[in-house]
């Protein structure tokens, strides 16, 4: 009778768990680690080595100090600290991306309770601290292999850059969909992270809803303002950010209708900020800002249990 385990309904069991579920997405992820070494080399690695070593130091230390149970053997630190690194340019000062780590675990995951309890995706929200206080760093790119920038070129702009200010030459469609342009070392390939996505919405990790509603709200709605749309899909970060940060579980919602409603603001955040901000790239604010509107679109949408009435 001690054994009796007492919990309210629904009683349903599933053999997923954490571990299995972050399993699954570094799994999704290996494809864009290796294009990102493929495109910038083996630094690229050296980056997100660090960042996932930092990540899972930073929640061991955290926990073993606070006297808490110790969780990164679930993997989720893993995760976060290489969804961080891909965010970054290769070149950025290691210093920085220990940083960014350290921020993505201690102040936005542990400050506020640990793994599902955080308000906004851990990694994306470094991301944005980062490019406020290393904004040169954070928007100085090293051109990609195979890509149109000169042999000996330090720097390269990215395309949104280059379609913001009207100068320079457009990589081809076929360097934007492989990964042969300027940008985050694990944002450029297309292919690889499209790979990864459809690898998790066939595990079931993901549903299609909410990278579905973001990648076609930016298509539709630069496409409806003149501005390149198939450049601006495959640009920047919006395949990184839709198919693994704003998909995540606990700043996103749980049910269909609601991560429509989550995509579609992403998208429409992300196109106002691309085509009328001040910075060239929007996704990481958009998914930050809905992240912060995530409660309320829970309220929203959330569904009635069956026999009840309605509040």
């Amino acid at each position: 009778m001690n054994n009796m385990i007492v919990s309210v309904n629904p009683h349903i069991y599933a053999k997923d768990t954490t571990q299995t579920i972050m399993r699954d997405v570094l799994i999704a992820l290996f494809p864009a680690v290796i294009a990102s070494i493929v495109f910038f080399g083996v630094r690229a690695l050296l980056v997100e080595v660090v960042c996932v070593a930092v990540a899972m130091g930073c929640e061991w230390a955290f926990e073993k100090i606070t006297k808490k149970p110790v969780t990164i053997l679930d993997l989720s630190a893993a995760v976060t600290g290489l969804i961080l690194a891909l965010n970054l340019p290769v070149d950025i000062p290691i210093w920085q991306a220990m940083f960014g780590s350290f921020v993505a675990i201690i102040v936005i995951k542990q400050f506020f309770g640990g793994i599902g309890q955080n308000f906004a995706n851990p990694a994306i929200t470094a991301r944005v601290i980062m490019l406020v206080a290393f904004s040169g760093a954070m928007t100085t790119w090293a051109p990609a292999a195979f890509s149109n920038a000169p042999a000996d070129a330090v720097t390269a702009a990215t395309p949104l850059a280059i379609i913001a200010s009207g100068e320079g030459e457009l990589p081809t469609l076929a360097q934007m969909f492989l990964g042969a342009r300027g940008g985050s070392m694990g944002e450029t390939s297309c292919l690889a992270l499209l790979l990864g996505g459809i690898y998790l919405i066939y595990r079931r990790v993901i549903s299609w809803h909410t990278p579905v509603a973001f990648i076609g709200t930016v298509l539709v709605c630069t496409a409806l303002l003149g501005q390149q749309p198939l450049y601006q899909v495959m640009a920047g970060g919006l395949f990184l950010g839709a198919f693994f940060m704003a998909t995540d579980y606990t700043t996103s919602p749980p049910t269909p209708k609601g991560r429509l409603i989550f995509g579609v603001g992403c998208g429409l955040i992300t196109v106002l900020i691309r085509v009328w901000g001040n910075f060239p790239e929007g996704v990481s604010f958009s998914i930050l800002l809905m992240n912060i509107l995530n409660p309320y679109i829970c309220d929203w949408t959330k569904t009635k249990p069956f026999g009840g009435v309605q509040a």
